[in-house]
């Protein structure tokens, strides 16, 4: 009797591409060959995705979601202020970049042209600016309305920028279990909440030490 044939899912194609260019360093050629090397057909490809770059994105997203996901899990997170929410975002997404390390700086150093790298991220870019604007509290708002007449956008662009700072410096971290980007983290988003109260400078020396500490070793 023959073998039933598990259904294909979004999750397995997903698993099966980063596997893919993780064993061959490299990008299927096209859906067809892609779908004939995993064993399914290309028709079962398109229920999910258009093109094999749509998976890259979904990749990224993915990562964001499961963050969510595991932080409004964790005990009283709930009651946490924004800025224990932005750090306990960050620790998590980190951690699960740092679980998929090889596929993440493949992918992120793909072209020299940083603008296409940086295409990959359009779907986690826009789940991660939704995610501030959840977390947003009506203090935060108060305090930009009051003091900087800061808009929702201007937090959600300046955080976003922020993020990717982070990234690129957790690609460039080779501390062991990269603790140098723990400490970024916690110097970085303690210093954007500070900026925020416009109570800045002792975070602003602080993490200015810490950057100038790493640039220094690093040349």
């Amino acid at each position: 009797m023959a073998t039933k044939k598990s259904p294909i899912t979004k999750d397995k194609i997903v698993s099966m591409y980063m596997n893919y260019r993780l064993e061959n360093n490299e990008k299927p050629k096209s859906v067809y060959q892609f779908a004939k090397t995993n064993g399914f057909d290309e028709t079962e490809f398109y229920s999910f995705f258009g093109t094999l770059e749509s998976i890259e994105k979904e990749i990224f997203k993915m990562f964001l979601e499961k963050t969510v996901e595991l932080i409004q899990k964790a005990p009283g997170y709930e009651a946490y202020d924004m800025e224990s929410k932005m750090l306990s975002f960050y620790f998590t997404f980190f951690e699960l970049l740092s679980a998929n390390r090889s596929y993440v700086v493949m992918s992120l150093k793909e072209h020299q042209n940083q603008l296409k790298n940086l295409m990959q991220l359009s779907s986690l870019r826009i789940g991660f600016k939704n995610y501030i604007t959840e977390i947003m509290t009506d203090e935060v708002r108060t305090q930009h309305e009051k003091f900087q007449n800061f808009q929702e956008k201007a937090i959600q662009e300046s955080s976003w920028i922020q993020f990717l700072l982070t990234m690129k410096f957790w690609l460039e971290d080779e501390s062991a279990a990269f603790e140098k980007t723990d400490i970024y983290i916690e110097k970085s988003v303690k210093l954007s909440f500070e900026l925020m109260n416009i109570a800045p400078i002792d975070s602003l020396i602080d993490f200015g030490k810490f950057i100038f500490k790493e640039k220094i070793h690093t040349k």
